[in-house]
């Protein structure tokens, strides 16, 4: 009986995490195809993929830029949605944008004599506008979350890692289960 349990057990392993990135998948393109409104399955996820892609194609012009520039200046105006955009706009520019912020993967020590390190990404080289002169900003992201801690640190405290920051991210996201090249 035990031994069924086992592999039982290992089944679940196996079968979970694609049954539900399958499950996920499925969702995102039905998602995309009722937003659209086709009834091709994966049609609306083609045509939004395309439309994402015009639409890039026309914001890497100046007039383009102009059009962004005059509609993200009409959506600051609007207290909530301000937040909400500027939040989300900047989060996805750290990520993937012409200014990457989250480029610098770091460890920091916060105990002179500690041993026990926190991993994380350089987001801000100074904090003298805060009133914290020698600080850095530094962000921890959470295992299995979509969160983390944004840390001022006495730069003295924070050392580069010579690793892609997506390397460390994955270690990160994955609570130290995956990443780092084992």
């Amino acid at each position: 009986m035990s031994q069924l349990l086992k592999y039982f057990a290992r089944g679940m392993l196996a079968v979970v995490p694609i049954a539900l990135t399958l499950y996920a998948l499925y969702w995102v393109v039905s998602a995309f195809d009722q937003l659209v409104g086709v009834t091709v399955p994966g049609l609306g996820l083609l045509l939004s993929l395309a439309m994402i892609t015009f639409v890039g194609f026309l914001v890497s012009n100046v007039i383009g830029r102009k059009v962004i520039q005059a509609f993200e200046s009409l959506l600051g105006k609007v207290p909530l949605v301000k937040l909400i955009y500027g939040s989300l706009r900047d989060v996805l520019q750290a990520f993937v944008g012409d200014k990457r912020t989250f480029g610098q993967p770091v460890s920091v020590y916060l105990e002179n004599d500690s041993e026990i390190c926190f991993f994380g990404f350089l987001t801000r080289e100074s904090l003298a506008p805060a009133q914290l002169p020698g600080h850095v900003a530094v962000y921890i992201p959470q295992a299995y979350n979509i969160g983390g801690q944004v840390l001022a640190v006495p730069k003295s405290r924070v050392t580069p890692l010579d690793m892609p920051a997506s390397e460390l991210l994955t270690f990160m996201l994955s609570g130290g289960a995956s990443g780092m090249n084992k």
